[in-house]
């Protein structure tokens, strides 16, 4: 069956209830020094049935950096501690840069405007294997009901980022597609986060295709918000034969056969957006194997000189 990114992150964020000093790289890596990565979450059945052989073929693919999207209790892929799981990695000459682990209501105590264990072992954990991001992918709806409540939970966000840098690590968000498609007070809700953190905290990883169904147009929000998006989600978009992966029309594909600028959107970013990371995923494959559409991104990055 199936799974949508949509369901894969709720069940996530249900399933998760249960020092050193800031990294110069984060913030004065030169605009010039890009880090080409791939999204776990595109060979995600292949990273359960078989994490260090899938890891293997990503190797030999290319990609020397990798973004989880499989943290739950402490472990990665529900077999790795982060120790582990980053000896994993290095022994294939690989590290993770960033990771994808959903920021949810269980993790922040308002009555002790606090964050709970389990966010505190999320960052520590992602420290431990290595991350300079702990990237949240998702926004609780009741965070999204009204403008006040939202300005409000935007400043755990930036506590966040607080607590992270504490760990040499910067926090970040991942958006969807209701970052566009939903508004409060007529302001839509991506607009309300970008505003209301602060970017020295918070790190913008902004996916190209999510936003396509919901209206919004990539290159319109880098030229909107320059230098904003450290990190950027590289995906391709086409018109799908049934449902479409964020519930719409639309599911990715093999980067430049869909309907996304995507090269003119990536060299923006890296000329305007701030962005050095950039993150492969794609979610469908129109018959392919996942980790053969990943081979074929890759080929096409390195094509377009990344």
């Amino acid at each position: 069956m199936r799974t949508s990114r949509r369901d894969f992150l709720k069940k996530g964020t249900m399933a998760a209830a249960g020092a050193a000093l800031l990294s110069n790289k984060i913030f004065a890596a030169p605009a010039t020094a890009t880090i080409l990565g791939v999204q776990l979450y595109s060979v995600r059945e292949d990273m359960y049935k078989d994490t260090l052989g899938t890891l293997k073929k990503v190797s030999d693919a290319g990609y020397k950096y990798v973004e989880h999207a499989g943290y739950n209790n402490r472990k990665f892929y529900s077999k790795y501690t982060a120790a582990d799981f980053k000896k994993v990695l290095a022994d294939l000459g690989m590290q993770m840069k960033s990771g994808h682990t959903v920021m949810g209501r269980n993790h922040w105590d308002e009555s002790k405007k606090d964050f709970t264990a389990a966010w505190k072992y999320t960052v520590e954990d992602a420290a431990t294997a290595g991350q300079e991001y702990v990237i949240s992918p998702w926004l609780d709806e009741s965070y999204r009901k009204d403008y006040d409540g939202l300005k409000r939970y935007m400043e755990v966000f930036n506590k966040s980022g607080e607590l992270c840098r504490k760990s040499g690590m910067k926090f970040g968000y991942h958006n969807h597609d209701f970052e566009f498609s939903e508004k409060l007070n007529g302001e839509k809700v991506f607009d309300i986060i970008l505003q209301n953190t602060d970017p020295s905290l918070v790190a913008q990883q902004l996916d190209i295709g999510n936003m396509y169904h919901a209206g919004g147009v990539a290159l319109d929000i880098v030229k909107q918000y320059p230098g904003r998006f450290e990190l950027m989600h590289v995906k391709d978009e086409i018109k799908a034969a049934k449902g479409g992966e964020m519930g719409g029309e639309y599911e990715s594909t093999i980067l430049g056969k869909g309907i996304i600028p995507v090269k003119e959107v990536i060299d923006l970013g890296k000329k305007s957006g701030g962005t050095i990371h950039f993150v492969v995923e794609q979610e469908s494959y129109q018959g392919m194997a996942p980790i053969d559409c990943v081979k074929e991104d890759y080929a096409i990055m390195k094509g377009w000189g990344y």
